[in-house]
C-alpha cells in the first residue's frame, strides 16, 4: 500500500511543476485581448477557452448586437479581453464587450494617425453635446461639431451611421472627441468647387433654405449659398420671405445672374412660372369692374390683388367721392375684398390704376341735379380755416363759404370770428364745379350788395357830393362811412382841403360830419374815393356862375372887386345887404391863396372839368 502511495507522489508533483514552467515561458494574457475558442453554449453563457488553467464564461449578449440574432457556434473563435486569469471559483474572467473596445480603440488610433474619417452612430444627448457610439468605443461629439449650421431638431440623425473626424483622443483616459462638421466641410468644399465650375445663369438647381432676411434668403445650393431675393420668391405681393419660405425647406430655384469673380449668385423661384402680366390688357380693360382682395396701405393708397401676381393701385385721390385729406387706412382694411374699376393699364411698368369710388353714385352729380346756382340751404359748419368755412351739404359733401362772401362790408378776418363749428347757417349756392368736386357757397349773397343799391341811385355816384361821418384817423388822410353807414370811403390827406395849411387829418375827430364829393367808385373792390378839396373847388365855381363870371375870362380879384362894389351900392340904395356880402367876403379865399390854389394841380379838379 504504501509502495503504492509512495511511487505516486512524485507523480503529481512532477505535473505541478511542469504546467507552471511552462505558464512561465509565456507572457501574461492577464487585461489583454486572446484569442478563444467556443467550447460550448449554454442558455444565456458561452464556455470559452483561451489556453488557461480553465475556461471563462461570458454572457451572451455581448456577443449579439442589438437587434441582431445570435450567430454563434461550438468551435468558433472568438476575441475576448482576459481581465483575470481567474476568479473566486478559479475560473478566468472573460468579456467579448471589452474585447471589442479595445480593438476599436485600436482602428480608432489608426485612423486618428492617418486622419481618416471614422463611422459612429449617435445614440445619446449628454450636457454640451451627444454620444457616439464607434465600433463599439463611446466618443463625444460637441453640439457645434454636429452640423455646418444650427441643427434644431437632431432626431432625424439618431440611429443612423454617419462619418465623423476624430478630433483628439486618449486612451488611457477613455476620452475621443469627433466632428461631423468637418466631414461636412470638407464634402462642401468638393461639391462647390464642382458647382462653380458648371454654373451658369438660367440654370435650375435643387436647395435648401438656409436662413431668412428681411430682404430674401439665403439657400444652399450644395456647397455654396445664393441669394433668393423676396422680389424673386413669387408673382404676389411678399412682405416678407417668411410668408412663403421657413429654414430647412427644400425648394427648386433658378440661377438669375452669377458673377464668378465674386461668386455671388441671385436666385429666381417665379421665374419657374409663367408670368401673369403676359396679356394683361386684354384681362383689364379700362372701365371694367373687378373684386380683389387689400395686401397693402400706404400714404397714397391701397394696393389691391386681382389675381396671383396682379396687383393695381387705388389712388387715395379715387378712394372716396367726399373724404378728402385722409389716410386710406380709415377707408379700407388689409385683407379686406373690394370692388374696383380699372382706371389705367400700362403693361411696360407693370402698373394698374384702379377707382374704388367709381364704384359708387357720385353725390356731386346728384348735388348739381338738385341744387341749381342761386339756390338756398342750411347745413353745418364742419370745418373753419384761415381761409373760409366748410358747410355740410346734402349726400355727405362740403360746400365752401370763401372769407370773401362772408360779409359785405366787414374784412373775411373780421367776419370770420362770428361764426363756429357746429353751427347750422344759411348759405347760397354760387357755382358747382363737377370736375374739380367743388361747391362755392355765399352767406353774404343771401342780402343784397349795400354798394349796389346806394351807388345805384343818386346819393352816392361819382361826381356827387355827400356827407360823409369820421370813421378813423390816419397819417394818409381820413376814414369815413357813408350811405347810413354801409360803404366806407377814404380822403386822402391832400383832398383835406383846398388851403394847404388845413389838410391835416388831427383837425377831424371821429364821428365828425364831413361833406365831400365822390371822385372815385370802384365796385371791384369795394373802394369810394372822396375829396373835401374837390367840393371846395366846385362851390367856389358855383359862386363864380353866380356873379357872372366865366371860368376863362375874371380872375379871383374881379369877383372879390364886384362884390365889394355890389356891397357899396346896396348900401346907397339903403338895401340891407351886409350879410350876404360878408358871406361872400368870409367863403373867398385871400387872393394871393385862391390864385396859389387856382395853380395847384388837383385829381379831383381835373375830372371836375372832365365832367363839365
Amino acid at each position: 500500500m504504501s509502495n503504492t502511495v509512495d511511487a505516486g507522489m512524485p507523480e503529481i508533483e512532477d505535473f505541478a511543476a511542469l504546467l507552471e514552467e511552462s505558464l512561465q515561458g509565456k507572457p501574461s494574457l492577464e487585461r489583454s485581448v486572446a484569442t478563444g475558442r467556443i467550447l460550448a453554449i449554454e442558455n444565456d453563457i458561452v464556455l470559452v477557452d483561451v489556453g488557461l488553467k480553465s475556461e471563462g464564461r461570458i454572457p451572451l449578449r455581448e456577443f449579439i448586437d442589438e437587434g441582431d440574432a445570435p450567430n454563434l457556434h461550438v468551435g468558433d473563435e472568438v476575441e475576448v479581453y482576459v481581465e483575470r486569469l481567474e476568479d473566486n471559483n478559479g475560473e478566468a474572467v472573460l468579456s467579448r464587450e471589452k474585447a471589442r473596445r479595445e480593438e476599436a480603440w485600436e482602428n480608432l488610433e489608426q485612423a486618428f494617425k492617418k486622419d481618416e474619417r471614422v463611422t459612429g452612430v449617435i445614440f445619446g444627448r449628454v450636457k454640451g453635446g451627444f454620444t457616439v457610439d464607434l465600433s463599439g468605443a463611446v466618443a463625444f461629439l460637441p453640439g457645434s461639431q454636429v452640423d455646418i449650421r444650427p441643427v434644431r431638431d437632431i432626431t432625424p440623425l439618431l440611429g443612423t451611421p454617419q462619418p465623423f473626424m476624430i478630433l483628439k483622443m486618449d486612451r488611457n483616459r477613455g476620452n475621443i472627441v469627433v466632428s461631423r462638421r468637418s466631414v461636412l466641410e470638407e464634402t462642401r468644399a468638393a461639391e462647390r468647387t464642382e458647382l462653380i465650375a458648371n454654373l451658369k445663369e438660367g440654370q435650375v438647381l435643387q436647395g435648401v433654405v438656409k436662413n431668412i432676411t428681411d430682404y430674401g434668403a439665403f439657400v444652399d445650393l450644395g456647397g455654396v449659398d445664393g441669394l433668393l431675393h423676396v422680389t424673386d420668391i413669387s408673382w404676389r405681393r411678399i412682405n416678407h420671405p417668411t410668408e412663403a419660405l421657413q429654414v430647412g425647406q427644400s425648394v427648386e430655384v433658378q440661377v438669375i445672374r452669377f458673377n464668378a469673380e465674386t461668386q455671388r449668385i441671385s436666385l429666381g423661384m417665379k421665374q419657374l412660372e409663367a408670368d401673369p402680366w403676359e396679356g394683361v390688357e386684354a384681362k383689364y380693360p379700362q372701365t371694367t369692374r373687378f373684386n380683389g382682395r387689400v395686401t397693402n396701405i400706404t400714404d397714397y393708397g391701397a394696393f389691391v390683388e386681382l389675381e396671383a401676381g396682379i396687383e393695381g393701385l387705388v389712388h387715395v385721390s379715387e378712394m372716396s367721392w367726399t373724404k378728402k385729406n385722409i389716410h386710406p387706412g380709415k377707408i379700407v382694411s388689409t385683407s379686406q375684398e373690394v370692388e374696383v374699376m380699372v382706371l389705367d393699364v400700362d403693361p411696360t411698368k407693370r402698373r394698374i390704376s384702379l377707382g374704388l369710388k367709381q364704384c359708387l353714385s357720385n353725390p356731386w352729380e346728384a348735388f348739381a341735379e338738385t341744387h341749381t346756382v342761386g339756390a338756398e340751404l342750411e347745413g353745418e359748419i364742419r370745418n373753419i380755416t384761415e381761409f373760409g368755412l366748410f358747410v355740410g351739404l346734402p349726400g355727405d359733401i362740403d360746400g365752401m363759404v370763401h372769407l370773401s362772401d362772408l360779409d359785405w362790408s366787414r374784412p373775411g378776418e373780421e367776419a370770420l370770428a362770428d361764426f363756429t363749428k357746429g353751427d347750422n347757417v344759411k348759405v347760397k349756392v354760387l357755382d358747382v364745379d363737377l370736375e374739380k368736386e367743388r361747391v362755392s357757397l355765399g352767406i353774404k349773397q343771401l342780402t343784397s350788395d349795400p354798394m349796389e343799391s346806394a351807388t345805384g341811385g343818386s346819393a352816392v355816384k361819382k361826381g356827387s357830393v355827400t356827407t360823409c361821418i369820421v370813421a378813423a384817423i390816419t397819417d394818409g388822410g381820413i376814414e369815413v362811412t357813408l350811405a347810413g353807414g354801409d360803404l366806407k370811403g377814404f380822403i386822402k390827406r391832400s383832398d383835406l382841403s383846398r388851403d394847404r395849411s388845413e389838410q391835416r387829418p388831427d383837425r377831424f375827430a371821429v364821428g365828425d360830419k364831413v361833406d365831400a364829393k365822390v371822385t372815385q367808385v370802384d365796385k371791384a373792390s369795394r373802394r369810394i374815393t372822396l375829396s373835401v378839396k374837390a367840393r371846395e373847388m366846385e362851390e367856389e365855381k358855383q359862386a363864380m356862375k353866380a356873379y357872372g363870371s366865366s371860368d376863362s375870362g375874371a380872375s379871383l380879384g374881379d369877383i372879390l372887386g364886384a362884390a365889394l362894389a355890389e356891397k357899396e351900392a346896396a348900401k346907397e340904395g339903403g338895401e340891407d345887404e351886409a350879410a350876404p356880402a360878408e358871406a361872400a367876403t368870409a367863403e373867398a379865399a385871400p387872393e394871393e391863396e385862391a390864385e396859389a390854389a387856382a395853380e395847384e394841380p388837383s385829381e379831383s379838379g381835373d375830372e371836375d372839368k372832365k365832367d363839365s
